[in-house]
């Protein structure tokens, strides 16, 4: 085993160091890296997809501020709403806003604004690419929103929403000016926020620049004028890097694990990493044989072994993890993944007897690294009585296949949008969970149902780390997924720059600044 995971990753590194030896032409358009004092970077995917996405733009561009944000350990802390106070048992929540506040084109930020924004999200589901924006989501049991003064907004709900601070950090509360809402809740032109820079141009699928907000309340951005790049492929981006064209590389998967290793000998750049919400799991269909038995999703998650397809194929840039709640949850409980082929083989044969069944595992044919791990995973799922092909497909056929329930393993992902686990364990647990339904996981356990309704309604904090951590247990024994690795955020940068530091959501581009040469 030893030796075929050596030989996998000295196959891995040749592939990718080939790839980026090749000079790619793409690099020659992306102009100079400080042209007119601009700091110009890069991304793998847009990261202003627009009018049609539900926060035109990703909070790390730091054009719109939610009302709650997160601390460093992933806890609530004031943004746009300074302090809050609870009532009713938490039925009652009532929001004291910052002062001084202007969006970008000038307009004061008040409760009259936040109103106008929850009017906005009333008008049903937004979309986008980072998470969707659903009132239902974020404040479930909402009755009422309104003023209560210039400065002060109240929520009202049907019961106690004890954990709500945790469902509006970040994409939970985003707010932005009211004038630059269409009548249907998309945007009518670029996003107007409060935050230190304010978008300068965006061109779809190409780039967004972005221009310091000189009216910004607290402390302004330390450089100007930031681009943000479109360069879809890892090796562009890389070679881009290398050559001077950008300074930076930001935004998930940044760089490949073993581009980020080559890099990092480089004394020219530096790596920057932190905990990612982003874990990576893989989805049995439990509605069909064999996934529908407990047993058998177990031996598959005994039968692999996560440090070793962490080291071997991510230089040990992520985190194995057989617990379906990310590590950068407060409530998370760390638990060592297990490996225990004898124990998989039992459980195995338990179910399957004699017979090997014949399967197919999908993955996105977008993600380079996927193809080997669905191989080394195929490779020891042989142990348990399973012959696995694996198959790439384009991540909207992908999510349509298995919507429709016609997959056996599929390679998927789940990010935390906020600090609540709630929704995590409802969604994925619960019979009625949106990822149970809409990946055919087939998982039901009435324990899991009473511990969410208590949770839901408990105000004693160590009982409510007491019935999540069970809730954790539960998803480590009976594997509803099969978790395999917790992302580590990556970015990395020229030493031109400073500041430059992985959070587990993007990076604080107004600390970004220049180093004078």
């Amino acid at each position: 085993m030893k030796t075929f995971n050596k030989l996998a990753l000295l196959i891995f590194l040749l592939i990718i160091l080939a790839g980026c030896s090749k000079k790619n032409p793409a690099i020659n358009n992306i102009g100079d890296a400080t042209s007119d004092n601009t700091i110009v970077l890069a991304a793998g995917r847009h990261l202003a997809p627009g009018n049609y996405d539900a926060y035109y733009c990703s909070k790390t561009l730091g054009v719109w501020e939610p009302l709650i944000t997160g601390d460093d350990n992933g806890r609530p802390a004031p943004a746009l709403a300074e302090s809050w106070q609870i009532l009713d048992g938490g039925k009652v929540w009532v929001f004291k806003l910052r002062q001084g506040v202007t969006f970008h084109d000038g307009t004061e930020f008040s409760a009259d604004s936040v109103v106008k924004n929850f009017d906005r999200a009333k008008l049903g589901v937004k979309r986008s690419i980072f998470y969707g924006l659903d009132l239902n989501t974020f404040y479930p049991g909402l009755e009422k929103y309104e003023q209560v003064d210039k400065y002060t907004f109240k929520l009202t709900f049907k019961e106690a929403n004890i954990n709500q601070l945790y469902k509006m950090m970040d994409f939970g509360s985003p707010i932005f000016a009211p004038a630059c809402f269409a009548a249907n809740g998309n945007f009518n032109g670029p996003a107007i926020g409060t935050g230190p820079f304010k978008i300068k141009n965006n061109v779809l699928g190409k780039y967004v620049e972005l221009e310091r907000y000189e009216g910004y309340y607290g402390r302004k951005a330390q450089t100007k004028y930031i681009t943000v790049r479109n360069i879809p492929n890892a090796d562009v981006r890389y070679a881009a890097l290398k050559a001077g064209e950008i300074l930076g590389v930001l935004d998930i998967n940044a760089l490949p694990p073993f581009l980020a290793t080559e890099l990092a000998k480089d004394s020219r750049f530096e790596i920057s990493t932190n905990k990612s919400g982003m874990i990576r799991f893989l989805a049995l269909n439990g509605t069909n044989f064999p996934f529908n038995d407990q047993r058998m999703r177990r031996a598959v998650s005994l039968a692999i072994n996560r440090p070793q397809l962490v080291e071997a194929l991510y230089a040990n840039y992520a985190k194995p993890s057989s617990n379906l709640l990310s590590y950068a949850s407060p409530y998370h409980q760390e638990s060592p993944p297990v490996y225990d082929l004898a124990l998989a083989k039992k459980l195995a044969y338990e179910v399957l007897g004699d017979k090997r069944l014949e399967l197919v595992y999908y993955f996105n044919a977008s993600e380079p690294l996927q193809k080997s791990e669905a191989e080394l995973i195929a490779y020891w799922l042989k142990d348990i009585g399973l012959d696995v092909q694996t198959r790439s497909l384009e991540y909207a056929t992908l999510v349509h296949t298995i919507r429709k329930g016609q997959y056996h393993i599929a390679r998927l992902q789940q990010g935390l949008p906020n600090g609540d686990p709630y929704p995590i364990f409802y969604s994925f647990m619960m019979p009625q969970g949106s990822r149970n339904r809409s990946s055919s996981l087939g998982y039901s356990n009435p324990e899991v149902a009473e511990l969410l309704r208590q949770v839901k309604h408990s105000t004693y904090e160590p009982e409510r780390q007491a019935l999540y951590a069970r809730l954790q247990e539960l998803s480590i024994q009976e594997q509803p997924i099969v978790p395999l690795f917790n992302d580590i955020s990556i970015v990395a940068c020229s030493k031109r720059l400073k500041n430059y530091h992985a959070l587990t959501y993007g990076l604080d581009l107004a600390t970004v600044e220049l180093v004078d040469e």
